[in-house]
């Protein structure tokens, strides 16, 4: 059985700008492991309109940033994941969690197996709908 992603856009806020969110099976991933008041990569950065977003999965192992305690990453560390394809699953593994999160991960997360037909069409999904561009 394959997890499942659902890429979620926050609206920006008084801090920060537009924030992307990522669920999987249902549960809001960055907020589990650096809390309620962290945050996830700006829109801008992770859903570019110049070039592909970074979480395309492709052949070639990345490590990607997911989100940071609201004490920023520099300070304590970012939510880092490891993305690659294998054919038709795309895994995320080698999590690297923040040192400091309020409610600290006795393990990281498990290692996670995406159908690649869900993940790209859920990926190209988040990089079409721009409404969060339209607001300040």
């Amino acid at each position: 059985m394959f997890d499942r992603l659902e890429i979620k856009v926050l609206p920006p806020g008084p801090r920060f700008p537009a924030q992307l969110r990522f669920w999987v099976n249902g549960e809001d991933v960055v907020e589990e492991a650096v809390g309620q008041c962290g945050r996830g990569p700006y829109a801008t950065d992770a859903l570019p309109t110049d070039c592909p977003s970074p979480l395309r999965a492709t052949g070639e192992a990345r490590r990607l940033e997911l989100g940071e305690p609201d004490c920023t990453g520099g300070c304590c560390g970012f939510l880092t994941v490891v993305v690659q394809r294998f054919g038709e699953i795309v895994q995320w593994s080698d999590w690297e969690v923040p040192r400091a999160a309020p409610t600290p991960m006795p393990h990281p997360p498990p290692e996670l197996h995406f159908d690649a037909s869900q993940y790209d069409a859920e990926v190209a999904r988040a990089e079409a709908d721009r409404w969060w561009q339209e607001h300040p």
